[in-house]
């Protein structure tokens, strides 16, 4: 049987066939690239749980510079990359300035001749602001040279974390000093929320990155049921192929707005169906197959990154079948409701849990208590402890 391509993309930070559930951020942001420098959206925060769509986002921003022929860096936030973010600012300037060597001589920079062959030499100790300073000045020349629109440039930068607040730090001062001088510069950056929010609380007379807390923030949430179906359809039916309805209603029901389950449903259901239509019983096991790989990518990685009691407090939640009473959580753990309300709210902190009424939370990501309880609460509802008393997942 000549098979027929899948359309999706269930790989964390890949860019799907189709877009859904953003585009106004994406139409401000554009807005703010078009209109010149001062509009707030310039500098951009976008937080979120993992598979929420940071990444994705990140990327549809850095399409919406280059069609507007700006330059774009795309960096992670991991030891170094304040230096990586110079060093290919100095690399793309050089190569633009061999492009155009034979259209101009010189340019005259902070009061001295910069030739073209001068510009060959890079020196160690330059710093990130003397690059992106002289890159944007040669860039302003050259745009009205040409008589052509401003060309700016994009800095897009993944996975924001404290631990390298150092570097952040240093980043933000750069780019301060930027904006205040009015370049054609813009920023974009994405972190889940328990790595970005020491940043944001850091005091003001010891951490000067005001640029974070002045940013324009985008807190990624859930999209439309309508917007799902629309994310499930399209690349199908762009692919040759149909769902039934009941099955798609099933996997739309499914993905429960969660962006990365889209293409996690869509991809394994696509593959299972034996024809041009997807019926009920492929979605079926799509979705039982992409239960299993949402575990493995988002759930597992996300419980890794809280603390032992952390852990203990979801694994208690996991035995209600629905949102849980946080006075009985404290029961279960055997603590005050002073001292559970503590880690209550640093999982709040990191949107592991959301609240859903007065007195009772719920589980952020999907399918989280359907995974706790297969891998650390037993059938019985009693939490599964490692030989310290704590629950333990597998490899931690």
């Amino acid at each position: 049987m000549n098979r027929k391509k899948n359309p999706f993309r269930a790989s964390l930070g890949a860019t799907p066939p189709v877009l859904v559930g953003r585009s106004e951020v994406i139409e401000d942001f554009a807005l703010a690239l078009d209109e010149g420098p001062g509009f707030h959206e310039r500098v951009t925060l976008v937080t979120g749980t993992r598979g929420i769509g940071k990444t994705v986002l990140l990327n549809a921003l850095e399409d919406t510079a280059e069609e507007r022929s700006w330059w774009v860096i795309s960096e992670t936030a991991t030891p170094g990359f304040v230096n990586r973010i110079r060093d290919t600012a100095y690399r793309r300037m050089v190569g633009h300035l061999r492009e155009t060597r034979q259209k101009l001589s010189s340019f005259t920079l902070a009061g001295y001749a910069l030739n073209w062959e001068d510009g060959e030499t890079h020196h160690p100790d330059t710093t990130l602001r003397d690059v992106l300073t002289e890159f944007l000045y040669l860039q302003h020349q050259l745009d009205e040279r040409l008589g052509q629109a401003p060309v700016g440039l994009l800095i897009t930068i993944d996975e924001l974390h404290y631990s390298v607040s150092d570097e952040v730090i240093d980043f933000g001062t750069v780019i301060q000093h930027l904006v205040r001088e009015n370049a054609d510069i813009a920023v974009a950056m994405a972190g889940i929320p328990a790595a970005v929010k020491p940043l944001l609380a850091s005091k003001e007379a010891q951490n000067p990155v005001t640029f974070l807390r002045r940013a324009n923030r985008v807190e990624l949430g859930a999209v439309s049921d309508e917007d799902v179906e629309t994310g499930l359809v399209k690349p199908v039916e762009a692919a040759g192929r149909s769902w039934d309805p009941q099955a798609c209603g099933a996997a739309v029901a499914a993905c429960g707005g969660y962006p990365f389950m889209i293409q996690l449903v869509g991809q394994w259901s696509f593959h299972y169906a034996q024809g041009d239509v997807i019926e009920a019983d492929a979605a079926e096991r799509g979705i039982a197959k992409a239960q299993r790989k949402l575990g493995q990518l988002v759930h597992e990685p996300a419980l890794a990154d809280l603390s032992d009691v952390d852990r203990t407090y979801l694994a208690a939640m996991a035995r209600d079948d629905g949102p849980s009473r946080t006075a009985e959580i404290a029961e279960r753990l055997s603590v005050s409701p002073q001292y559970a309300n503590q880690y209550r709210r640093r999982l709040m902190e990191a949107e592991m849990i959301l609240p859903v009424k007065t007195g009772y939370v719920d589980f952020e990501l999907p399918y989280m208590r359907d995974y706790l309880r297969e891998h650390i609460v037993n059938d019985a509802f009693s939490l599964v402890l490692g030989e310290d008393g704590q629950p333990r997942l597998p490899g931690l």
